[in-house]
């Protein structure tokens, strides 16, 4: 295993912005849901930063509905 592999217990450093596109675009967390397919447990999980990963289609469904980009929805906190 090469040194800098990230170990499954090692926290993710990204943020979480979907409340914020969200809001930007007056919808809520339900309609996205119906929109995109994916059960508002599932969205919420995401929306809090709890989630392990994050499938492509998922992602770019997301994407599609709220007419974004990936980096509006999540970005990567550097270390402080």
């Amino acid at each position: 295993m090469r040194k800098e592999a990230v170990k499954a217990h090692t926290p993710h450093r990204l943020e979480i912005h979907l409340d914020e596109v969200l809001a930007n675009r007056d919808m809520t967390l339900a309609e996205l849901s119906n929109r995109v397919g994916i059960t508002v447990a599932n969205l919420s999980i995401l929306k809090n930063g709890r989630a392990k990963a994050v499938r492509f289609g998922t992602l770019s469904a997301i994407c599609r509905v709220l007419d974004c980009q990936p980096g509006d929805i999540m970005t990567y906190r550097k270390e402080p």
